[in-house]
């Protein structure tokens, strides 16, 4: 049973985890790119896209501390300390994801759209650049740092994980 836990465990981290890493990662540059081009519905489809999967895997990711807990009872680790570090870790993660990384991405995405729907609206393309200084690129910065944490976080859990410093039940 610990084999199967483990294995559904290793595999929702990787199935979930991984496009909400790597979706966070694309989206400021793609932001930044939508907003240097307000006129470009590709950029900002683009941006769309990024979100909607961080935000789907991103619930499709509460499989793994699920799957997790289940694989250390039945493994007997739940009191190690490189267990209760990963949990506080992933916590943190989660924390970080869901206060500050989705809802920046937010609102710059909305943002951007009510650009266009001004520039559209408004008759011309300088209404579209006039929208656009509700976000700018130093929300895309501000976004990209809290993204790096976010990355940090999961890539230290995973070294953690493998590693499993202290562990009696072997690496």
């Amino acid at each position: 049973m610990n084999k199967f836990l483990l294995a559904v465990h290793v595999l929702a981290a990787i199935v979930a985890v991984g496009p909400v890493t790597v979706a966070a990662s694309m989206f400021p540059p793609s932001a930044r790119k939508a907003l240097a081009e307000p006129g470009d519905a590709q950029a900002l489809s683009t941006v769309r896209v990024l979100h909607r999967i961080c935000r789907v895997y991103a619930t499709v990711g509460v499989a793994v501390p699920v799957f997790g807990f289940a694989t250390a009872k039945n493994m007997g680790v739940l009191g190690d300390t490189w267990l209760i570090v990963s949990i506080a870790l992933t916590a943190l993660a989660a924390v970080v994801l869901a206060a500050l990384v989705l809802p920046r991405q937010t609102a710059l995405m909305e943002g951007m759209e009510e650009s266009i729907e001004e520039g559209v609206g408004g008759g011309g393309q300088g209404a579209a650049y006039a929208g656009a200084s509700r976000v700018g690129p130093r929300d895309t910065a501000r976004l990209a740092m809290f993204t790096g944490l976010f990355n940090l976080l999961w890539a230290t859990v995973t070294i953690l994980m493998i590693v499993r410093p202290g562990s009696t039940t072997g690496a």
